[in-house]
């Protein structure tokens, strides 16, 4: 509890001092209390980094889609936001600072307070340390149903400004279901870039259940490469997938799977398996 609420609640300066001399409470930054001894939980230590910026604090970014839900993903310092004029306290392992962009209608409705998951997503891939931490920060925001690609997309407009902004759009627009356009656009782009003869795009093959299109193919050397978008997850996906991989396989093809998010992250280990696919095939990169 903070200390303005422990003497809202009637106790006295002496009675606050006596319970924390006597070790029954203890002291958590500056501006709250424990009103016990063991060690703070994690909903614990949120609230305690709230009520160290005053009553005008929120959590945000990814602190915000911890409190609200998101699972498998942690930080080492919570990030509070306060508005711009209101003084941000130091405090070991809490991240206060000041934003123009805190608005009441992005706060949560209920519990901790916080920002909203669309408005938490986004300004956490804003803030995240590398590409691919704010890459996995939406990803996995969508995928656990915290939030939608469309709000994502809706939040992402008030942007205006930062030097990640185009990053956050695209893989929002992948998240939208705009990925097998940008992906293969993309990996078309990683080929020249390489050289790597650039493939073919989506080639058509002739199942027993009707046509399937393959993303990429060097149909000369029979090699396949599926890029994967966060829609290839989704379970209504996975046996369609499954279906045409082993019918290619079958057709003696190599058929290697590259999610989009590894094409943006880890692109030169999945072009690395390529090549070897390809030579292994005939083709004659690397040769004079």
């Amino acid at each position: 509890m903070s200390r303005d609420q422990l003497r809202g609640l009637g106790i006295t300066c002496g009675e606050l001092g006596a319970h924390l001399t006597g070790g029954r409470w203890r002291p958590v930054h500056t501006q709250s209390i424990a009103v016990h001894t063991g060690p703070l939980a994690k909903e614990g230590r949120m609230w305690a980094a709230v009520l160290e910026s005053g009553d005008r604090g929120c959590l945000d970014g990814a602190s915000a889609l911890i409190a609200g839900g998101l699972e498998h993903y942690t930080e080492d310092v919570i990030r509070v936001s306060v508005p711009r004029g209101v003084l941000a306290r130091k405090a070991a392992g809490v991240d206060i600072r000041q934003t123009r962009r805190l608005l009441t209608t992005d706060l949560a409705p209920s519990g901790i307070p916080r920002t909203r998951p669309e408005v938490a997503g986004v300004r956490a891939a804003l803030w995240a340390r590398s590409d691919k931490q704010a890459t996995l920060l939406l990803t996995m925001t969508v995928q656990q149903r915290m939030t939608t690609a469309d709000r994502f997309g809706a939040h992402v407009l008030t942007v205006k400004r930062d030097r990640r902004r185009l990053l956050v759009t695209t893989v929002i627009t992948d998240l939208l279901g705009g990925v097998r356009s940008l992906g293969e656009h993309e990996f078309a782009q990683e080929c020249r870039r390489r050289g790597v003869p650039e493939p073919s795009r989506q080639v058509v093959r002739q199942g027993r259940d009707g046509r399937w299109y393959l993303d990429v193919c060097w149909e000369e050397w029979g090699v396949v490469v599926e890029i994967d978008g966060i829609h290839h997850e989704w379970a209504t996906n996975v046996v369609a997938d499954a279906l045409r991989h082993n019918a290619v396989t079958l057709d003696r093809a190599i058929v290697l799977r590259l999610p989009l998010v590894g094409l943006r992250t880890a692109a030169d280990d999945f072009f690395a398996q390529i090549i070897d696919a390809l030579v292994s095939r005939g083709c004659p990169l690397g040769t004079s």
